[in-house]
């Protein structure tokens, strides 16, 4: 099985590369993935025919475009588009309506996987806890023992205080492009060590026995 994963951001992106490899095995062998990051989530248009501005990389926005063209070109039985997005403050099962009704309108229709990290995708670094502390020895315990997994509470806010010197506060002062690089840092030294089988976000084995079950594995 091939996988096209669109994913709303980059740090995103460096992370599920690393765990996809933990689900499925090495890339290109029994099964392969290409992941497409995008400069954030958007919004889904009213008008799902409407041709949006390709340079706003924007995946909601995107979306009814991308899924028409993937229902014309992927291989029925052989290919799957997975679609990774965050919750952030929506109401997950109005969003997940959402996403299908993107899917249901289009003809054909591509073999496709919406999974939503809840809160954010940080949750799912924060659902292995030994993965964390291996990459950060130092994380402050008490920041990660007060957080509830998969809450709505600000999430990468909890894992910035956790292991940001100066925490959230810091890197919300400096602005988005420091916030988005520690956010890649976070995921390009925590999911190596992650054990897919064990993290206790449940958005988190949620994605991953659906791949898996995509895979038929």
């Amino acid at each position: 099985m091939h996988f096209e994963v669109l994913i709303e951001d980059k740090s995103g992106s460096i992370a599920l590369d690393i765990v996809l490899e933990k689900i499925l095995g090495e890339n290109g062998q029994a099964h392969s993935w290409k992941l497409y990051p995008y400069k954030g989530i958007g919004r889904i248009p009213r008008n799902l025919r409407a041709v949006p501005d390709p340079r706003k990389r924007l995946l909601l926005n995107q979306l009814p475009r991308l899924l028409r063209g993937y229902g014309r070109s992927l291989r029925h039985g052989c290919d799957c588009v997975v679609i990774v997005v965050d919750l952030d403050n929506r109401n997950c099962a109005a969003f997940k309506r959402e996403l299908v009704g993107v899917l249901n309108a289009c003809r054909p229709r591509p073999s496709t996987l919406f999974r939503i990290a809840i809160e954010e995708g940080e949750a799912w670094l924060l659902g292995d806890r030994g993965a964390l502390k291996a990459a950060y020895p130092n994380a402050r315990d008490t920041v990660l023992s007060a957080y509830v997994q998969d809450s709505i509470c600000g999430t990468w806010e909890v894992l910035a205080d956790a292991v940001h010197p100066g925490g959230a506060p810091q890197l919300t002062s400096a602005g988005y492009p420091a916030a988005g690089r520690a956010k890649c840092d976070w995921a390009r030294r925590i999911a190596p060590h992650m054990d897919v089988n064990s993290n206790r976000s449940v958005s988190f084995q949620v994605f991953r026995d659906g791949v898996r079950r995509m895979a038929g594995i």
